[in-house]
């Protein structure tokens, strides 16, 4: 990956070329931006661009030893840190133990989320964590002198999964680290990142796509048309992982649709029965997939009251083709009233399952509480 390849974000690209120009390279950044707005992928350039052997002012070369290494995920002073789980390959696992299915994994796109990696390696239930293991292995690497490059560097993907063991080990080495040793953070979810580690960072906004350029990466990825991509693209919202799943993986967002929907009519018919049921069918998919319905559900109540409230005028509502034809008549059950309620109630779900709470119970939990709240709209 190197900048070229990136749809955007050229202002952000300008700030880090001209830092290494400058050799003002913070040993400690922080990449933090919303999920899709590439910051996975500028993290790998902008590696790749401060070890190229013969890099331009705009640009890594992509032809010397290091961009070729770097190419293939294999060079030795490029270490990565993701979240992994316990039981499939170690009772303690530390990235080291899926280093090869994550070269493939990355190799393929830089733009994907932790839905998309743990699917990759088919855990299951299991979620993804950073564990307390992975400081020591962290420490060790870090303590070798660079094999070619001026820099060893640290990518370190979703800090915010990271155990508080892990990151209380970590403070130290982020704040004075060994010579010539560069830590590149890279968070969806900033926030959540524990505030001792992100006081030891320069923290890097990452902006989101404009429409146009998920637009255009679209067109040129897929060849799908203009008109299909801009509806994407609209939809999406600047998430370009978004907008490739849903290029890629319409059965997916079509799947979420089917159990919303199924969700909302048995719990207006106040249907139990059928309403269980719903519940042992979603608890059957794996939690990263049941978090992802959650977030599709948050996202198709909030186009809703946008709806209900005539925003459709405004260009505020972001739907695809069916999810609009569904909205168009579902729309007036949600409105200022209980859409509070419903979204409190789905946060709560998420919160429980991403808890390890029993899935059949929470979903049955959700399913009851929408029945009463749906009516009271």
């Amino acid at each position: 990956m190197n900048f070229a390849q990136i749809p955007g974000q050229k202002e952000i690209i300008g700030k880090l070329i001209k830092s290494v120009k400058e050799e003002r390279v913070s040993h400690a950044q922080m990449f933090a931006g919303n999920e899709g707005c590439g910051s996975m992928a500028l993290a790998l350039a902008y590696a790749r661009y401060i070890s190229c052997e013969d890099r331009s002012d705009h640009d890594s070369c992509g032809k010397c030893k290091s961009c070729v290494k770097y190419g293939k995920m294999i060079h030795p002073d490029l270490h990565f840190v993701f979240p992994v789980i316990k039981g499939k390959k170690a009772t303690d696992p530390v990235s080291d133990n899926y280093i090869e299915e994550w070269r493939e994994f990355v190799s393929k796109s830089p733009f994907f989320n932790l839905n998309n990696w743990l699917d990759s390696i088919e855990v299951g239930n299991a979620q993804g964590m950073i564990f307390a293991s992975e400081a020591s292995e962290i420490i060790r690497k870090l303590s070798l002198k660079t094999f070619e490059s001026d820099f060893k560097i640290m990518i370190i993907w979703l800090p915010e999964k990271m155990h508080q063991a892990t990151a209380n080990k970590l403070l130290k080495m982020i704040e004075e680290p060994p010579e010539k040793t560069l830590f590149l953070l890279v968070s969806d979810e900033p926030d959540k990142v524990i505030p001792t580690i992100q006081s030891r960072c320069q923290l890097v906004r990452i902006p989101v796509f404009s429409d146009s350029e998920v637009e255009n990466h679209l067109i040129n990825r897929y060849g799908i048309t203009r008109e299909k991509a801009a509806d994407i693209s609209h939809v999406a919202n600047g998430n370009l992982i978004r907008a490739v799943e849903l290029c890629e993986n319409e059965s997916t967002s079509l799947d979420n649709l089917e159990r919303f929907k199924s969700l909302m009519r048995f719990a207006w018919k106040r249907d139990v029965i059928s309403l269980i049921n719903w519940s042992e069918d979603i608890s059957s998919t794996g939690r990263e997939a049941q978090k992802n319905f959650i977030s599709f559900s948050l996202r198709i109540l909030r186009e809703n009251l946008m709806l209900t409230l005539g925003q459709d005028e405004n260009k505020l509502v972001f739907l695809t083709g069916q999810e609009a034809d569904f909205s168009g008549k579902f729309h007036p059950f949600i409105t200022g009233d209980n859409v509070y309620p419903l979204t409190e109630e789905l946060n709560l779900t998420y919160s429980h399952i991403e808890a390890n709470g029993n899935a059949k119970i929470v979903f049955l939990d959700l399913a009851l509480k929408v029945t009463r709240l749906l009516r009271s709209a």
